[in-house]
């Protein structure tokens, strides 16, 4: 497993379709200031501002999975009340299935509402939290319509996935069904159980998710292995993935085998939704045919960037091909072959990111060269540097050049912060690089004009721009050899 595994999966990303079973909830905010005490109570007050809903529990998920471009179908319960077509209409809205949506006169929509105060402009901070709930197991006649809709939604589906609130919705004998009916088709069924101590229900599914203190209290055990292996061998499951927080997540695959999967260190802001995500990424995954080991790579890396963020916010594979490239960048370097380049390039203009293209042969580095570059870097998000290679200085400048070697030249540019990523060409000009790259700023030394520098018009075909930076004088590397060399008789 590599960073740049990683990268060759999500670059093969195809969509796939994913049925979620499960607790459908809907989560209403409240956000405002609490800077004060009530009057008649010692209690906050909070001066609200605005108000939101969104989609919640296994609904959350089927969100994190159309992030995923996955062609998504909900399986679950909701109220016939304004709540349950708040949800169904948000779920519609990105693009999801709501077919299996089932409304019940009989129960509420389970709505979950959260205070958020803020004082003195600090970060929002969750104050307490409101229930609408019914946790009674649902009915025979619902588990019935249920299963109706689950052998239509599992018709050509690639995964199902139960995501289990214990709001009474996943029942045993809706659960044993539903694994069933999928082991019937020949579908995978990949569980985040509930915080339960008796996991029979999901016996037989193919992998279960929980994190570690949902593991302890399903098992009696406190060593991770230890928790994986009951687990396998009780609930007859193909592999188990528990997730450890900072250490990361452990595997235990179909051989018996474990395996420790490191997570990255990040800022943890708020870890709600994170094992929402965990599962949506790995069951995508899985169902891209990416391997086991690398799956769950990608599920630590999606949880990861949700706990940054405030709430639960659904991560686009774009923004987790984008984490992928930057933890690559920082262990590779900044150095790169064209096609690498240019992939990793595409991947943050989606992102929104500008790019600077300059080009020279940056043979003796000098105060010049810096404050250029530092300039040209500010004119947009990533600077690029195509730089010559050896050949093509001799052919340019002459065969006593370079003075120093490509290798040489590479590793002091690599060291300044204002440059991105650095490239070499053994053409005379970099006009192939260019129409590759197509920058969003070309940037050039005011010696030039506009009309001069390789490449404008390829620039500005497309919307781009020229810039000409300005120089500082007296500094160049000519200048700099004449100094050094032997005066002549």
């Amino acid at each position: 497993m590599s960073h740049a595994d990683l990268i060759n999966h999500l670059d093969r990303w195809a969509t796939k379709r994913v049925v979620v079973a499960g607790d459908f909830m809907l989560d209403r905010y409240a956000y405002g200031n609490a800077d004060r005490l009530a009057p008649d109570a010692p209690v906050p007050v909070l001066a609200v501002q605005r108000t939101e809903s969104m989609p919640g529990g296994a609904a959350n998920v089927c969100l994190d999975l159309a992030a995923l471009q996955c062609d998504v179908a909900c399986l679950g319960l909701i109220g016939d009340d304004e709540p349950g077509e708040t949800l169904s209409m948000a779920l519609q809205n990105a693009g999801i299935d709501t077919s299996g949506l089932v409304a019940s006169g009989e129960r509420p929509t389970t709505v979950k509402h959260n205070i958020v105060g803020l004082a003195q402009h600090r970060h929002p901070q969750k104050m307490f939290r409101l229930d609408t709930e019914d946790k009674a197991p649902i009915t025979a006649e619902q588990t019935t319509a249920l299963f109706e809709q689950a052998e239509l939604l599992l018709e050509g589906a690639d995964v199902l996935c139960l995501e289990d609130y214990n709001k009474g919705v996943l029942t045993e004998p809706l659960c044993q069904g539903l694994i069933a009916i999928a082991q019937k088709k020949d579908i995978p069924v990949f569980v985040d159980p509930a915080a339960i101590n008796d996991y029979r229900k999901y016996r037989g599914a193919t992998c279960i998710t929980p994190n570690r203190t949902e593991a302890q209290l399903a098992t009696g055990v406190e060593d991770p292995h230890a928790m994986a292996e009951k687990l396998k061998a009780e609930l007859e499951l193909t592999h188990v993935v528990l997730t450890l927080d900072k250490s990361g997540a452990l595997l235990l695959d179909d051989q018996d085998k474990t395996h420790t999967v490191p997570t990255v260190a990040r800022s943890v802001y708020d870890v709600t939704g994170a094992g929402d995500m965990v599962l949506a990424m790995l069951a995508a995954a899985r169902a891209n045919d990416v391997p086991w080991v690398d799956s769950v790579a990608l599920a630590n890396v999606a949880a990861g960037l949700e706990v940054e963020k405030s709430g639960v916010v659904p991560i686009p594979i774009d923004e987790v091909l984008l984490a992928l490239l930057t933890l690559h960048h920082d262990k590779l370097g900044k150095v790169r072959p064209p096609e690498a380049l240019y992939r990793e390039l595409e991947a943050y203009r989606e992102q929104g990111k500008s790019i600077v293209f300059t080009n020279g042969c940056f043979d003796i580095l000098h105060a010049g060269h810096v404050a250029y570059l530092r300039a040209a870097a500010a004119h947009g998000d990533l600077l690029v540097v195509g730089l010559n290679s050896d050949e093509s200085i001799k052919r340019l400048k002459g065969e006593d050049r370079p003075v120093n070697h490509e290798a040489d030249r590479v590793m002091v540019l690599s060291e300044l912060q204002s440059i991105d990523y650095i490239v070499v060409f053994g053409e005379d000009t970099p006009i192939n690089l260019i129409e590759a790259i197509k920058p969003d700023v070309l940037a050039k030394g005011a010696d030039y004009t506009r009309e001069t520098v390789v490449g404008y018009e390829v620039v500005e075909a497309h919307g781009g721009r020229v810039e000409l930076i300005d120089l500082v004088e007296g500094r160049s590397t000519t200048n700099i050899i004449r100094k050094i060399s032997p005066a002549e008789d």
